[in-house]
């Protein structure tokens, strides 16, 4: 069905048609009958998917990248498409517009996405709101989604204050959320990537370490790393996850090369995802796993368009795998093809 409605959804703008999808798929799911009918067509409900990474039970390894639901409003129609987690964000501390739109841009003929959304979001506030009602909604035995909190700083705090924005961040969603993913590779917030640098680096991740206890209680810290770091860096960002005690890597954000590009909008500004990262995303997985001695997880997303795609990710050593612009382009029947494929492997 999905395929059928996509030549004709992609003629218009594509942060329009996600608006306009999500919401039409939030009808569905609040119609009498059709969160039940959305998880028949497409979860593969199985116990041989379950998966357990730095301490939580996964329902399955596919998972939601973050980006897709920034306010955290669709979690429980990402579940009943069959996804095992649901990352949300990347939230700030305040509410910001993001950058001027146009700000997305389809790469048809690459089967891309370059975006320079600019950490739109209504602030964590709202977001830890949402994740408190969801939870509420569940029914008596009703298996809860993992959530993962993707943060970030606002735009207007200069980088030697960017610490504060993450602790507010990872203060404010603390009780709501399973784990918690340091954003400070996304290309489209003046300066952020300058804060992979080791020492920057090293000084948010220690002090969130420093506060992640609450009752006896701690939660996994993850750090989403950019595609274009070179071995050097990808060395120290082993080193880094050894000297934190963080659980873990995401790997990777989107990209700024342009390399092989031949869609129109090829030259706009921003991040670029989708399949022309397929095999850097690997690459980086592969490293990491390599480099570390496979001593901590890797969530693997990037260029993720098919179940061979999600295979090759699992076996260069992701834990666990993401989705994002292969959701967009291939529609939620992506979904159930990685885990028929995971169950078919074992």
């Amino acid at each position: 069905m999905y395929q059928l409605l996509k030549p004709l959804l992609f003629q218009f703008d594509p942060e329009n048609v996600h608006y306009f999808v999500t919401r039409n798929l939030q009808r569905l799911n609040r119609f009498p009958g059709g969160a039940s009918l959305s998880k028949a067509i497409w979860d593969l409900d199985d116990k041989r998917l379950e998966k357990e990474v730095f301490g939580l039970k996964f329902k399955n390894p596919v998972g939601l990248a973050a980006g897709f639901d920034k306010n955290a409003e669709l979690i429980s129609e990402m579940g009943n498409l069959g996804f095992g987690f649901v990352e949300v964000g990347t939230v700030t501390p305040l509410p910001q517009p993001g950058n001027p739109k146009p700000r997305m841009f389809r790469l048809p003929a690459d089967e891309a996405l370059i975006n320079r959304m600019g950490f739109n979001n209504l602030g964590v506030d709202v977001a830890a709101e949402r994740i408190v009602a969801y939870r509420k909604s569940l029914k008596p035995g009703q298996q809860a989604l993992i959530i993962g909190g993707n943060i970030g700083k606002n735009k207007v705090t200069p980088n030697e204050d960017a610490v504060s924005d993450y602790i507010k961040c990872f203060d404010r969603l603390f009780d709501v959320v399973d784990y918690f993913v340091v954003n400070v590779s996304s290309p489209n917030t003046p300066g952020l990537r300058e804060l992979q640098e080791k020492e920057p680096l090293m000084h948010i991740l220690n002090t969130l370490q420093q506060r992640n206890s609450k009752n006896g209680i701690s939660r996994p810290i993850l750090l989403k790393i950019a595609p274009d770091l070179t071995n050097e860096q990808l060395d120290d960002i082993a080193d880094i996850v050894k000297q934190t005690g963080i659980a873990g890597i995401i790997a990777t954000n989107t990209t700024i090369s342009r390399d092989g590009l031949t869609s129109a909008h090829k030259e706009e500004a921003g991040g670029l995802s989708g399949r022309p990262l397929t095999k850097r995303s690997t690459e980086v997985i592969g490293y990491l796993h390599k480099a570390s001695g496979g001593s901590f997880p890797i969530i693997g997303v990037g260029g993720i368009h098919s179940a061979e795609d999600a295979m090759e990710k699992l076996a260069a050593g992701a834990s666990l795998v993401q989705l994002y612009t292969g959701f967009i382009y291939e529609g939620p029947d992506l979904i159930k093809r990685i885990n028929k494929k995971i169950l078919n492997i074992r």
